[in-house]
């Protein structure tokens, strides 16, 4: 039996909870809810002691990071709607794709939404709160970036994490024009993962992501979130918005 513990269908924890509906597989789903901070409770803690999801236990294995989870989904189903090129050098330019969302693409997304919705977020805590709150990160890098929040990042780091931006943009379209898929008209987890920091960025920085500019990006958004899988996971999964009200 496999349990996937997430924040639900968005950034990371929607690589594999995508991958998990793609594969047809039998599992269940155990919410963990960003607005109590439940990542970074007690009882959380002893599944992942490093506060994060998501997390997948299969039959008391816990296994962490979320394209690894995918990677490993792959692994021990390799033949449930395979998600994977058999091919090598295929599989080798989707984990071309999968490092590069991991170590570039969904840093610089992620600073911008912290700027937008954490920070409103950790401002609205009393500083007694807030003190109480760092105490139950365990990731020291992860209490730095919430006081950073707090305090406001620089407007140079913003502005360079816009341009980060909008150099993965470009590299997302320049391949999405000439093709339906990241790797050579397959869907892959290439796909899934950069879908997972891309999909709403029409939304969220419209200036970058439009039918104008980007027509290849958005309709390869579209088409993702048009597949069966995506559209059970939206419907089936509950997402917290932890957006202020005024901006919901």
């Amino acid at each position: 039996m496999m349990t996937l513990y997430s924040f639900g269908p968005g950034a990371n924890s929607l690589k594999p909870l995508l991958a998990l509906f793609e594969k047809g597989l039998d599992w269940n789903h155990r919410f963990v809810d960003p607005k109590k901070f439940e990542q970074h409770s007690d009882w959380f803690k002893k599944i992942n002691p490093r506060g994060q999801v998501p997390a997948l236990d299969h039959d008391g294995k816990i296994i962490t990071e979320s394209t690894v989870i995918c990677e490993y989904l792959e692994d021990v189903f390799p033949d449930q709607v395979p998600l994977r090129p058999k091919d090598p050098y295929k599989a080798a330019q989707m984990r071309v794709w999968t490092k590069w969302v991991d170590e570039y693409f969904c840093w610089c997304v992620s600073t911008i939404g912290w700027h937008r919705v954490v920070k409103p977020l950790a401002q609205s805590m009393s500083d007694e709160d807030f003190e109480a709150h760092l105490k139950k990160i365990p990731i020291p890098e992860q209490q730095v970036k919430w006081r950073r929040a707090r305090e406001g990042f620089p407007q140079d780091l913003l502005d360079e994490e816009m341009r980060k931006i909008g150099v993965s943009v470009r590299r997302l379209e320049e391949t999405l024009s000439r093709r339906e898929y990241l790797v050579e008209n397959e869907y892959t987890l290439a796909d899934i993962c950069n879908f997972a920091i891309a999909n709403g960025m029409q939304f969220g920085y419209p200036e970058l992501v439009n039918e104008k500019d980007t027509p290849g990006l958005v309709a390869w958004i579209a088409r993702i979130n048009e597949r069966p899988a995506c559209r059970e996971m939206f419907d089936k999964i509950k997402r917290e918005n932890l957006r202020p009200k005024e901006d919901a």
